[in-house]
Formats: structure tokens, sequence, C-alpha cells
């Protein structure tokens, strides 16, 4: 990770961390670097935070003074700019979100033109410019200085592009939609109508300090009472930028990113469409999926943390599914990146195609009990290395044996560590994911 830029983007809380001058300075410098041999074209979308809207003028100031044309696609998904970059030959895009975060924090995620995240070395550049290391760039004069483009017609072609991926109307079945006051508000019940469904919205009426707030694919709790209460066939539940999702069963029980992956990637293997017949996940997933995933002749690999990482390692083997525990999913026929609405589209694809319910479709996985906790501390890697927490950590790893594990891991956009166990039962989470998280506050490591 760089000083400014994580696994994410630039994020952080507004005007505290992340300020407009840092995003006038980014779009100063993505506005010359893109446009030296030509006029640079750049799409930009937004989530409903109150500050996005501030990040968003600063951006433009930026690109267009370097000489840059910004295309504005007003509020929409993380996964919708990323599919119009990538189609429609913008030289990057750039979304304005924090994703999952409170409302106060967000940030700036640049996506090259290939839809993918901004590579590592552009990123470097962009912090040494911000840091005054490049000198001044040059402004653009007369008729060089750029315009800004309405581009709503961008984020409508992607709804079109969403509803065409269906293969079956969803004609009566009763689907709930959390949109997290977020991002999907503004495209995920249009593609369900569209599709026939009898569509039940919660959480979508943003107000720009509401998204995420008891909502969404981080407070599942939420649609779960509302689809018990319903009586409805299926829930898909967003985060802030909708490239989350996190479904609920008609019984109310929760379908996670390793349910998800389960589910889908069993069904692509049956129909011939699963690369290797292997799915990407991440150290996070749970103990459980990989049994399941044993007994059908599902192959996995594993990687960081990230869906960064996911997708390169799809890339790199050609994989068509991969994701996380959160809700990443990433289907690399559809997408480059992971994308809320599309992985609510495929659920519905293999409940419709196989005539199950997702309760059916989920119940030869047998979940181990999981227990995570986040732990705000002054400084990660000094609090992932201290000696007698790496010693508590093994204490921990020894007395699970192969019956569990644990894992403590580093934050890569929050200065949070994460502990997490999984074990046989609750109570045992519970107890080893305190003895750890003890140690660290007995050292001193945490801050309130």
């Amino acid at each position: 990770m760089g000083k400014y830029f994580g696994t994410d983007g630039f994020r952080g809380e507004a005007n505290e961390v992340l300020t407009v001058e840092h995003a006038f300075k980014v779009g100063r410098f993505l506005g010359w670097y893109y446009g030296q041999d030509h006029k640079a074209k750049v799409v930009i979308g937004k989530d409903t935070r109150r500050s996005s809207y501030m990040f968003e003028y600063a951006l433009v100031a930026g690109l267009t003074a370097s000489g840059a044309n910004a295309y504005l696609l007003h509020v929409t998904t993380t996964p919708s700019v990323s599919y119009v970059t990538r189609t429609e030959n913008f030289d990057c895009g750039i979304m304005i979100s924090a994703s999952h975060n409170p409302f106060y924090d967000n940030g700036i995620k640049v996506i090259n033109g290939k839809g993918h995240k901004l590579e590592a070395e552009v990123e470097e550049k962009i912090e040494r410019y911000i840091d005054g290391e490049m000198g001044e760039l040059p402004l653009a004069k007369k008729e060089e200085i750029g315009r800004t483009v309405d581009y709503a017609a961008g984020r409508n072609r992607y709804i079109g592009y969403l509803i065409s991926l269906a293969t079956r109307s969803f004609e009566d079945k009763k689907v709930g939609l959390d949109c997290s006051n977020g991002s999907a508000f503004a495209i995920a019940k249009s593609v369900y109508d569209a599709l026939g469904a009898k569509t039940f919205v919660i959480n979508c009426e943003p107000d720009g300090t509401n998204i995420n707030t008891n909502c969404g694919s981080t407070h599942i709790e939420v649609l779960k009472e509302y689809v018990k209460a319903n009586h409805l066939d299926v829930g898909f539940a967003f985060d802030g930028d909708a490239d989350r999702c996190i479904a609920v069963d008609e019984n109310g029980n929760v379908i996670d990113g390793d349910l998800i992956l389960y589910i889908c990637g069993k069904y692509m293997k049956e129909n011939g469409r699963l690369n290797g017949d292997t799915i990407v996940t991440t150290i996070m997933s749970n103990l459980g999926l990989y049994k399941a995933c044993d007994k059908v002749g599902l192959k996995y690999e594993k990687t960081a943390v990230g869906d960064k990482y996911v997708y390169e390692n799809m890339v790199q083997n050609n994989f068509s599914l991969g994701g996380e525990q959160s809700g990443h999913i990433i289907f690399s026929k559809h997408a480059t990146t992971g994308d809320g609405i599309l992985t609510s589209l495929m659920i519905m694809e293999v409940m419709l195609e196989k005539k199950l319910s997702l309760a059916k479709l989920a119940e030869d996985v047998k979940i181990y009990p999981q227990l995570l906790q986040n732990v705000r501390v002054a400084d990660k890697k000094t609090a992932r290395e201290n000696p007698k927490v790496m010693k508590a950590i093994d204490a921990v790893a020894e007395a699970l044996g192969d019956d569990g594990r644990i894992l403590v891991r580093e934050s890569g956009t929050e200065p949070v560590i994460r502990v997490m166990v999984e074990a046989a039962t609750d109570e045992l989470c519970a107890k080893y994911v305190g003895q750890v998280v003890d140690v660290i506050k007995a050292q001193g490591l945490v801050v309130q």
C-alpha cells in the first residue's frame, strides 16, 4: 500500500484524511497523465454521501484545468463506472465512494481503461504529485481547457446491460432489495421491475448521511426480518456503492459470499461454464465452504483478502468465478470487478433454472461458527508484530489444531486489526478471539 492509496483507493474521513485539495490534485494529475498525446476523457460516478458532491466538483476542476473532459454519471454504482469505462473507450474512470464505511468517510477509486483498478505505479505517481515531488503540472489554456458532460445515458446503458443478462423472467417472484441508502437506489429496482419481479424495496431514501446506517449488506438482520415478515422468495442487500451483495433465503437465513460462491460455482460447473472447475476465494472463506466443495469436485484457490487479489488470480489463471465472504463476487465473463446487482441476478438464474429455493441450494454447506472482531489501533504493523500478540495467536492456533483456525490481519482501508476465529462452537470462537484481543489491549495498542 502507498501513503494515500490503500487496497481500495484513497479513503478516509472527508475533510480530515481526504480533502478537496487532494481530490483537485488527483484530477489535475489524471487529466495531465492521460492527456499527453490526446484530449483525455474521464468518467466519474459517486455514491450518496454528503461529501461526494464536494469531491466530484474538486475532481472536475482538476481534470478540466489539465485539459481533460469529465463525463458525469451522477449517483451510480462502482461496477457501473467500471463497465462504462471499459466499454465506451474512456481513458479512466473515477468512483467517489467509501463503499461500506460510515457516511462521514469517503474515497476516490480510480479505474483504468480496461475497467480494472488503477495500476500501483500510477497511484505512486499521483502520491508523488500530491506531496509536491513532481513540481507543478501545466495548466490548459484557451480552447484546451476541458469541459463537463452530463452522462446519465451511460448509467442507463449499464442498466440495460444488467437486464440483458437475465435468462428468464422473474414474474411472480417476490424479491426484497435493501439498497443501503446508497448507489443501488438509482439502479436496482429499475432492473428487477423490468424483469417482472414483484419488487419490495427498503432503505432506498438517501439523505447524504444515512448510507450504510443500520441497513445494507453490513446490517443484514434488517433484510432478514423484512423477508420473513413479507413472505418473500429471496432478498438481496447491497453496500454503499453496490459492489457487494449478501442474500437472504426465504426462511431468513443469510447467504453470504462463501455460500454464493458455492451455489453459483456448482451450477456453473454443472453447465460447463466454470473454467478449471475452480472458484477463487480468500483466506477469510469458511472451512465449511471448502469441505462442501471437496464433496462435489469443486476446486478452489485462496488469495489475500481483497477483490483486487481475487481478480488478479482469476486473470492469471483464466478462472470464471471468484469472490469474498463479504459479498464481493466477480463473474469474469460479465464484469472486471465485484458487482452486487449482477451477483443477485446470477443467483436468480440458478434458482429459476434449477427450480429450487435458495435455502435448498445452500443446504449442503455446513458453515463453521466464525467470529470476527475489529480492533482499532494506533499502528497496524506495530500491533500485528508485537511479540506478546504473536505469542497469543500461536497459542490459539495450537489449541484449535485441525478443528478450527485463527486469522489476524491488518485492514487494507482502516487503522484496524481484524481478529477472526473459526471453531466448532460460538463459545470457543468468543473465547479465543477474546484471548487475543485482551493481549492487544494489555499492550496499550488500542485507541478509543
